[in-house]
C-alpha cells in the first residue's frame, strides 16, 4: 500500500465520499442543473472569476474539486485562513510564466476568501482583472460585506442553498452502499426513524451527516451476524446537538435578530418565539435580547400598552438577575406580551419629527412664563410671571402656551389605550380654543 493509499484510507468519510463530477453533487439545482450557468462553465472548461457562497457543507470545496479534476489549467490551492500576501504573490509569479512559457490558465481556489483582510484581497485584484489568475473564492459570509466590492464585480456570485432533508438521505445512503469509498464492505442496517433523524438535524449540512454517520458505524459493535444496526438512538448519540448557522457578528446575527424584532412588530407570537429560541440555542447574549425587546416595547407598541414597556424592563432585569438558562423564560413572556399587545409607533414618530424640526429650523425660545427664576432679579425681570400650576384647576388642565410658535409633532392613533390619550388631549384641545375665542391675543 503506498502512501497515498494510506492516506485516502484512512481520510474521514466526508472527505473520501466527495463527488468526483457534476452528476455526483447533491442539491444546487438551480446554479449545477442541466443547462445552468456555472455547469455550462464547468463543463466547457470556461470557468471565470467566481465567488461560491453558503452555509457549511453544502458544496462549495466540492465544486472546487470537480473543477480541478476537468480544468486542463492548473489549479493552486489556498487557505486564508493560513496563506499570507507573499503566497499570493508566488501564486501570481507562477502564473505569469506558465501563460508565458505554456500559454497554461492558473486557476486559485481560495478557501475562506472572507478572511482575508483588506491588504491581501487588494494584492489579488490586479491579477484578476489582468487574467494572469482566475480566482475562484469560498466563503460561508455574504460577499457583499465581507469581500472587497472591486473583487465581487470581477467574478460571479453564486449562492449555495442548503441542502434538503431528501439530499441528505440520498449522500447517507451513497456513502452506506459505496464498496470503496463508502462503508459498502460492511453489513450496515440503519432504521428509517435513525436515517430521518440524521439527516433533519444536519440542517442542511452534508459534511456534519457524514460524519454522524462514520462516528456511529464505527462505534456501534455488529451483532452475532456480523450486522451493524445503526438505530435511532445510534443517530441520536451520533449527531448530538445540532450546529446552528449563526455568526455573532455577521449576516446571521443582524437577519435572525431583524426577523425577531420584525415579528414582535408584525403580531406573530409563534415566529417570535422560533427566532427567539434560535437566537438562545446558538449561545446569543440575553442581554442584547432583552435591550431589543424593550426598543421594540417603546416603539412599535408604545402607547397603545404602555405596560408592554413596564414588563419588557422587568423582563430585561430579570435575565440579568437569573442568568441563562432561567432567563429564557422572563425573555419569552416579554416577547410574546410585546407581539400580542396593541400596536402604535406614535411616540416614536414624534421624537423623530421634534429632532428633525430642532435640527431644521431656527430653535424656539422657552416661553417667559415656563421660565424657572434661579435668583430674585430674575423674578424682576418677569420670568415665570403668569405661569399657571395645572393643579390648582379642575382636572388638572389649563390653557397656557408651552411653545412660543404652535407645532404638531404627536399624532395619537385610536388603538388601545392611546385611543383614551388621543380624546383626553382633543378635550384639552377643545378647551385651548374656547379660552382663545374668550381672549383673543391682542395685537
Amino acid at each position: 500500500m503506498n502512501d497515498k493509499d494510506y492516506k485516502a484510507l484512512n481520510a474521514p468519510l466526508a472527505y473520501r465520499m466527495a463527488p468526483r463530477n457534476l452528476d455526483e453533487i447533491a442539491g444546487q439545482e438551480h446554479i449545477l442543473g442541466p443547462g445552468k450557468l456555472l455547469r455550462r462553465l464547468i463543463e466547457t472548461d470556461k470557468v471565470t472569476s467566481v465567488i461560491l457562497y453558503g452555509p457549511p457543507g453544502v458544496g462549495k470545496t466540492v465544486i472546487a474539486r470537480v473543477i480541478a479534476n476537468t480544468t486542463k489549467g492548473y489549479f493552486e490551492w489556498l487557505n486564508a485562513s493560513i496563506a499570507k500576501v507573499d503566497d499570493i504573490r508566488k501564486v501570481s509569479l507562477e502564473a505569469k510564466e506558465r501563460i508565458k512559457l505554456h500559454k497554461t490558465k492558473t486557476i486559485l481556489f481560495l478557501d475562506e476568501i472572507h478572511r482575508f483582510n483588506k491588504l491581501q484581497q487588494d494584492a489579488l485584484l490586479p491579477d484578476v482583472e489582468e487574467g494572469n489568475l482566475i480566482l475562484i473564492g469560498a466563503t460561508t459570509e455574504n460577499p457583499f460585506f465581507y469581500v472587497n466590492s472591486a473583487l465581487v464585480s470581477r467574478s460571479q456570485l453564486f449562492e449555495l442553498k442548503p441542502l434538503t432533508t431528501d439530499d441528505l438521505k440520498k449522500i447517507v445512503k451513497s456513502a452506506l452502499e459505496d464498496k470503496e469509498r463508502g462503508f459498502g464492505k460492511l453489513k450496515v442496517r440503519m432504521e428509517d426513524e435513525a436515517l430521518e433523524h440524521l439527516a433533519k438535524l444536519s440542517d442542511g449540512d452534508a459534511r456534519r451527516a457524514l460524519s454522524a454517520l462514520e462516528l456511529g458505524v464505527l462505534s456501534t459493535p455488529p451483532d452475532k451476524k456480523g450486522v451493524i444496526n445503526f438505530t435511532l438512538k445510534i443517530a441520536e448519540e451520533s449527531i448530538q446537538k445540532k450546529a446552528v448557522v449563526y455568526d455573532k457578528k455577521g449576516e446571521g446575527h443582524y437577519n435572525t435578530i431583524s426577523a425577531f424584532i420584525k415579528s414582535m412588530r408584525g403580531s406573530d407570537p409563534d415566529a417570535v418565539l422560533y427566532y427567539l429560541a434560535k437566537m438562545i440555542y446558538a449561545g446569543e447574549d440575553p442581554r442584547f435580547i432583552a435591550r431589543r425587546i424593550v426598543i421594540c416595547a417603546a416603539e412599535d407598541v408604545g402607547n397603545a400598552d404602555p405596560l408592554a414597556l413596564v414588563v419588557a424592563n422587568a423582563a430585561m432585569q430579570v435575565a440579568e438577575f437569573v442568568g441563562m438558562p432561567e432567563a429564557r423564560i422572563p425573555l419569552a413572556q416579554a416577547a410574546v406580551y410585546v407581539a400580542g399587545a396593541a400596536k402604535s409607533n406614535a411616540a416614536y414618530l414624534g421624537i423623530e419629527n421634534a429632532i428633525k424640526d430642532v435640527a431644521e429650523n431656527p430653535t424656539l425660545e422657552v416661553p417667559q412664563h415656563l421660565q424657572n427664576p434661579v435668583y430674585e432679579g430674575e423674578k424682576k425681570l418677569g420670568k415665570g410671571k403668569g405661569y399657571k400650576y395645572a393643579h390648582d384647576y379642575e382636572g388638572g388642565f389649563v390653557p397656557q402656551d408651552y411653545l412660543t410658535k404652535k407645532k404638531k409633532f404627536y399624532f395619537p392613533k385610536e388603538i388601545g389605550y392611546e385611543k383614551k390619550i388621543k380624546e383626553r388631549l382633543e378635550q384639552f384641545a377643545k378647551m385651548v380654543d374656547n379660552e382663545a375665542k374668550r381672549n383673543p391675543p391682542s395685537h
